[in-house]
């Protein structure tokens, strides 16, 4: 798929990206692993909330 946009940054954000890329990976590339690694990290704490929360609050699996 390539549909080229523009995405308008500082040239501090933009040089922080530059050091971030790895040789040879495009900024679509490094973009997408760091939204991918925000989505993780959202799911585990997502889970780590779970974990947390009072078992009075979850329904036992042998009720579902």
């Amino acid at each position: 798929m390539s549909a080229d946009k523009r995405l308008p940054v500082t040239e501090e954000t933009r040089k922080e990206l530059h050091e971030l890329k790895e040789p040879g990976q495009t900024y679509d590339e490094l973009l997408q692993e760091m939204a991918q690694h925000r989505r993780r990290k959202d799911l585990e704490q997502r889970f780590q909330e779970l974990e947390e929360a009072d078992s009075d609050e979850l329904t036992p699996l042998s009720d579902v």
